[in-house]
């Protein structure tokens, strides 16, 4: 059990004392102002009216964990601090720091642990509204204000940090007075993207390629950050807004845009507008939010910085965790089971590389899974899983190791006849079949033929990335690549 004790009963220290009194462990007030120490015992928080500075009376408190110095005399707060270390040498002492003598806080940063300066952290706070990030940001409010019906476009088939980044967005834009759509392409079609969305009750809009946009005067990218790339938007689009956590591969073009590569996901981004711009956090938005960082983070072991800890730290509190419980443990169909079986009996392997053909396809999502699951076998680091379904080769990508990127080796395997791309350790691609369906008058079945060049494709493209042969030639290795649609009719990049 954690022991604190509140040396002292300043401003600071009476909004400590309430937020410490609901959290596990004990808690002690020493201080010599008798009317607030009648305060506190009538709040429920034991409170004794003496000298903070007396080591005898400290004695009496022993033993301390955390010691917290908060009057509002700084030669109180210096002698407090002397004190404590003299009868509790190994406690943890927070020491705060008031006036305008810097000798009284030079002792105290001896004395203390951690010193906090209000007028350093009012300072902070200020500046961090005014400088080039904050004027950045009052940016996005003031494009915003011009629009007055926004769709929020996801990437297709959107996965929990597209479509809680749309949704973070969406309610910053309505706070400025739009009307907002959040919109995607696709499908969302994973059982747990699904129960994403339904228990947490988002509203939102499914377009058909063929739907007419002229409803909009404004449109919004998150999670990816060109029109017509990973979504259905025309590509001479005029953008407004992209916000977005993946290095793009070509020029960026909108009145507003926020591309930050050094964070493992836009959930991120987002939790910092809207503390920013002070929006509260609903308990479902919070909830989305932090699911969008531990899905895209993979539980903060892929790409994670300290900003995505600290977002998930701001989120925590008013996150809904018995939500997330339900989301990540929803019923599967027996679809995606079959989609499974098949990956798994179709497997061969080549090293530590498991490549996989599903077959047709019922649920495009189940490769993914099934390509977490082959991961677990013993002597596999990377597994590529794949399958087709409405005239388009779906392939999804794991690895487990450090050696090779993914997202690389699946853009030189597929960026010139389809869209590739992704994680070091999480990739995807996608490439229209073309005339590969007409397969009746040709001995190979179409799943030969198609694992034949993803297969072949694949395996090559690692070959030139780590310079050395990891597998046998396959016989329609490069024979089945003329029944590809050319690169110019399909997007140059992909999001899983």
């Amino acid at each position: 059990m954690l022991n604190r004790l509140v040396l002292g009963s300043g401003s600071l220290g009476q909004g400590l004392i309430e937020t410490l009194s609901d959290r596990p462990g004990t808690l002690e007030v020493i201080t010599d102002d008798e009317s607030r120490a009648e305060t506190f015992v009538d709040n429920g928080v034991s409170a004794t009216v003496a000298d903070p500075t007396d080591e005898a009376v400290l004695r009496e408190a022993l033993p301390v964990d955390t010691a917290i110095v908060a009057d509002d005399n700084p030669e109180t707060n210096v002698a407090a601090a002397r004190a404590v270390r003299a009868v509790a040498p190994d406690a943890m002492v927070l020491a705060y720091a008031t006036g305008d003598d810097d000798s009284h806080t030079t002792e105290l940063r001896q004395l203390a642990d951690k010193v906090v300066d209000p007028a350093a952290a009012v300072a902070d706070q200020l500046l961090g509204r005014v400088d080039d990030t904050g004027l950045q940001k009052r940016l996005l409010r003031g494009v915003l204000r011009s629009i007055d019906r926004l769709a929020v476009v996801m990437h297709d088939n959107p996965d929990p940090d597209a479509i809680a980044s749309a949704v973070a967005l969406g309610r910053l834009a309505e706070h400025s007075d739009c009307t907002v759509d959040i919109c995607y392409y696709g499908d969302i079609t994973h059982q747990e993207n699904r129960a994403f969305v339904n228990l947490l009750e988002f509203e939102l809009r499914n377009l058909s390629p063929e739907e007419n946009l002229d409803e909009f005067d404004g449109f919004a990218l998150v999670d990816h950050s060109r029109p017509g790339v990973n979504d259905q938007l025309p590509e001479d689009l005029s953008v407004d807004i992209v916000i977005d956590h993946h290095p793009p591969r070509a020029p960026v073009e909108a009145r507003y845009v926020d591309l930050q590569s050094d964070v493992g996901a836009t959930s991120t981004l987002l939790v910092d507008y809207l503390e920013f711009f002070g929006i509260e956090l609903t308990e479902h938005v919070a909830t989305a939010l932090l699911f969008g960082i531990r899905i895209d983070t993979r539980e903060f072991t892929r790409e994670a910085v300290q900003a995505d800890f600290e977002a998930a730290a701001r989120l925590l509190p008013a996150a809904d965790l018995g939500m997330l419980e339900r989301i990540e443990s929803p019923s599967i169909g027996a679809d995606t089971f079959e989609i499974i079986a098949s990956a798994i009996a179709n497997r061969k392997q080549e090293g530590s590389v498991l490549l996989s053909c599903a077959g047709q396809l019922s649920k495009r999502d189940a490769l993914a899974q099934a390509a977490d699951r082959l991961l677990a076998l013993e002597g596999v680091s990377t597994t590529v899983v794949y399958g087709y379904q409405d005239g388009t080769i779906f392939v999804s990508a794991r690895s487990q190791g450090t050696d090779i990127d993914l997202g690389e080796v699946l853009r030189d395997a597929f960026g010139r006849i389809g869209s590739a791309g992704g994680h070091a350790d999480m990739a995807g691609a996608q490439l229209a079949l073309g005339v590969l369906e007409a397969v009746e008058e040709r001995e190979e079945s179409l799943s030969e033929i198609v694992e034949a060049v993803v297969n072949g494709r694949f395996l090559e493209a690692l070959d030139n990335r780590t310079e050395q042969t990891v597998a046998g030639v396959y016989a329609h290795r490069h024979d089945a690549d003329e029944y590809l649609v050319p690169d110019e009719e399909l997007p140059d990049e992909t999001e899983e």
